[in-house]
């Protein structure tokens, strides 16, 4: 009987840490659904609006990947969310989705949309498909990482 209970309580330990390792997309009125997607909506906006939701987003050792390859920080981000001389316009998402490992990890697959001035002055749309990752630590969800990559603009 003992041996049996043992079987079953490590057979249950392993469908749920195998359940929690494969994840599961989140409906988008799920609380922590609608929390993250909110956060990444203002974050995205931080281009056109210069709000400062870059600073509570993203989390102090936040890494991400721009779409021409470089490296940038939470510093680097903020800084950028409030310089009005890269402002752009008409930034909205596209079909962003949340899938939720464990409680504390969640990834976010998306595309942005925002019309930015160029190097030569002239406007121009950009597309971008992006995925960032989410950690919750001490109760509180914060991006970590993001990686971004620019796609012609089919809208």
């Amino acid at each position: 009987m003992k041996q049996t209970l043992t079987w079953l309580a490590m057979l249950f330990v392993t469908l749920v840490v195998t359940q929690a390792q494969q994840g599961g997309w989140l409906p988008a009125d799920d609380t922590t659904a609608k929390f993250i997607l909110d956060a990444e909506e203002q974050w995205d906006e931080a281009a056109c609006t210069h709000n400062k939701s870059p600073e509570t987003v993203l989390a102090d050792d936040f890494l991400g990947t721009a779409p021409d390859g470089t490296a940038y920080t939470k510093a680097e981000e903020v800084e950028d969310a409030q310089n009005t001389s890269t402002s752009a316009h008409q930034c909205h998402q596209i079909n962003p989705r949340v899938r939720l490992f464990g409680q504390q990890v969640a990834m976010v697959y998306g595309r942005a949309f925002s019309v930015r001035k160029g190097k030569d002055g002239r406007e121009a749309p950009r597309c971008i498909v992006f995925t960032d990752t989410w950690l919750k630590r001490e109760g509180k969800w914060q991006v970590i990482a993001a990686q971004d990559a620019q796609i012609p603009c089919t809208e």
